[in-house]
């Protein structure tokens, strides 16, 4: 399933849908843009597009798509190139997507089989979105905050913060460090955390805490310690914001030379984003309550640094409970009908990987 960024149909300003005819040019256009990255001709355009018109009616209506904003004509040539707005109602409209081919989805199985840990999964999911798209591949890495745990330890530290250390079903310990709404004292710390781990490992924080409410409501006063202190570090658990590492990046490399990505300003821009990770890990988990594949195209993704980039996302999943999402960085001119397959199985199969992990 194809989620739209945007529900845009057609340009901004335009007054008309476009007519059968002006939608094959503007399909062949950009389909040959794409191919050769270079202004596509109206001479060209006949037969790309399969149309028995003469040359002066493909200039006309290839001046019309210019007016409402689809087609721009740079400076130095007698050629058009897409906009931003041509590519939206490319991927609306205009865009036939196929699954991908067996071998293609074979190679991915086999770089994603269960067992091997999640981290090394992420990572392999990450560089496989890279190597298929040849450019950036990008997961993120699941909030475990929201998962379930095998066990749980406290360490108090100075201010009223607390280390957690959290073991998870596929062994990987993660440090999280919290700040509470009040002291407690190692005593009750260790008393929790035995707590915890006798009734809710196997659980996720999120339904601890809801089991926890109920508890308390019904608790003796001395269970009110205990309690208040698993509840309130459970919050904090849930509440704790993203982090850079929590985000797994490969081939950022191959956008150095892209078209429309070579300028070296915004190159560097592009690549200080991928070092902070904090906006591109905003804008991903974004899309974690999408129901497929989402594209951002240009400015969509509401980030200066990936004005002339799209961002191609997909939620990966186990056992119903969203995880992470995963995607493609790359520049507005890609092969839409190839990175979203891409996308979309490789959510799938890390997903079904992460199930039997």
């Amino acid at each position: 399933m194809l989620c739209r960024a945007s529900a845009l149909s057609y340009a901004k300003g335009m007054n008309f849908p476009l007519d059968p005819r002006a939608r094959r040019l503007l399909h062949a256009l950009i389909a040959q843009h794409i191919r050769e990255g270079t202004p596509v001709p109206s001479r060209m355009l006949a037969k790309q597009a399969g149309l028995e018109v003469s040359p002066a009616t493909i200039r006309n209506i290839m001046a019309n798509l210019e007016d409402v904003g689809l087609l721009a004509a740079p400076h130095t040539s007698a050629g058009r190139v897409p906009t931003a707005q041509a590519y939206r109602l490319f991927v609306d409209s205009l865009l036939e997507v196929a699954p991908l081919r067996e071998p293609e989805l074979e190679r991915l199985r086999e770089q994603m089989a269960p067992g091997v840990g999640t981290q090394t999964l992420l990572a392999q999911a990450s560089e496989m979105l890279s190597a298929m798209s040849q450019f950036v591949g990008v997961v993120t890495v699941p909030q475990r905050g929201q998962s379930a745990f095998k066990h749980i330890d406290f360490l108090a530290l100075d201010d009223n913060r607390v280390l957690v250390i959290l073991v998870f079903p596929d062994n990987e310990v993660q440090n999280r460090i919290v700040q509470l709404q009040r002291p407690f004292s190692t005593e009750a710390l260790e008393q929790t955390a035995n707590y915890l781990n006798r009734h809710f490992a196997g659980q996720g924080f999120a339904q601890i805490r809801r089991q926890l409410v109920a508890e308390m409501q019904q608790a003796k006063s001395e269970m009110d310690t205990l309690l208040n202190a698993a509840l309130d570090i459970s919050q904090q658990l849930l509440a704790a914001e993203p982090r850079p590492e929590d985000m797994v990046l490969s081939g950022q490399t191959r956008l150095m030379g892209a078209q429309g990505l070579s300028d070296v300003d915004r190159l560097r821009s592009l690549f200080e984003a991928f070092s902070r990770k904090r906006e591109i890990l905003g804008l991903l988990e974004s899309c974690a309550d999408a129901q497929g594949v989402r594209v951002f195209i240009g400015e969509e993704s509401g980030l200066a640094p990936l004005q002339a980039c799209t961002v191609i996302t997909a939620p990966y999943s186990s056992q119903g409970q969203v995880l992470g999402v995963l995607g493609v960085i790359g520049p507005t001119r890609m092969p839409y009908e190839r990175v979203i397959p891409i996308v979309q199985a490789t959510a799938e199969l890390l997903g079904d990987a992460l199930k039997l992990d």
